[in-house]
């Protein structure tokens, strides 16, 4: 089996070959690209919240072609180009390492994490403020947890997991009596719910989607039940269909 430079080298080589050849890649700039490589960042997180590793192999492969793919944009403008991307990163991490590279002591994840976050802030071209590098046009999820994570860079955060902030919220909801109050608390409602996933380590993206991904097949199985009854599913009343569901969800469990 060649090396891993080799294999990028060639990988390099086609990239380049589809960009001077196929009409198509020819067309491209980075505002055309940027929604594929972002679809396909999601198919490789899907994939390793799967478990299946043959699947990473093929998700990656096409997040790297999109890093090849962007690079090879810069170099064509002359700002930039693989080497540099790759030497720029290299560099980076050497900085947000420093109880490797240099003298200071990291003993937990969470220190290492807390040293990364004070250091992003002291990069250069990096916006001031607490809040001034969490990009706007993040999904809502990762918006929050993104917030949340600045703001515990600073030492605002609990040392506990937060459940009775979820707990507290909803009883916030459910006395909600105008629609702008019930916008508001939904809200809080959401936002506590990360800051819960944040201090279990869980990406609340990647858990939403897989709790609607099982809600999904649950009410196809329960669609299934009913259509094995002699019941069209639409036809049924809610409570019936409730009934199917908690008999598909049983049955998905075994």
């Amino acid at each position: 089996m060649d090396n891993g430079a080799d294999a990028v080298a060639r990988l390099d080589e086609l990239t380049r070959k589809l960009r001077r050849e196929c009409p198509w890649d020819r067309e491209q700039d980075e505002r055309s690209i940027v929604p594929h490589t972002v679809g396909e960042a999601y198919e490789l997180a899907a994939a390793a919240h799967s478990g299946d590793d043959n699947k990473m192999v093929d998700e990656l492969g096409d997040v790297l072609f999109q890093v090849h793919f962007l690079s090879l944009l810069l170099e064509e403008r002359g700002t930039g180009s693989l080497a540099q991307v790759a030497e720029h990163v290299h560099a980076k991490l050497v900085n947000r390492h420093p109880h490797i590279f240099g003298e200071v002591q990291a003993d937990s994840a969470g220190q290492v994490l807390q040293n990364w976050d004070q250091i992003k802030k002291g990069e250069a071209g990096r916006e001031p403020g607490i809040f001034g590098d969490v990009p706007e046009n993040l999904p809502g999820p990762l918006y929050a947890l993104k917030t949340q994570r600045r703001a515990a860079s600073t030492g605002f955060d609990f040392d506990h997991v937060p459940y009775d902030g979820v707990t507290g919220e909803l009883e916030e909801l459910e006395a909600a009596k105008t629609r702008e109050e019930t916008f508001h608390e939904v809200g809080d409602v959401l936002f506590a719910a990360i800051n819960v996933a944040r201090k279990l380590k869980v990406d609340p993206e990647l858990a939403l989607r897989a709790a609607a991904d099982r809600f999904q097949e649950r009410v196809e199985g329960a669609e299934e039940i009913a259509q094995r009854d002699g019941h069209a599913w639409e036809a049924l009343d809610t409570e019936a269909q409730l009934g199917y569901y908690v008999r598909a969800r049983t049955l998905l469990r075994k």
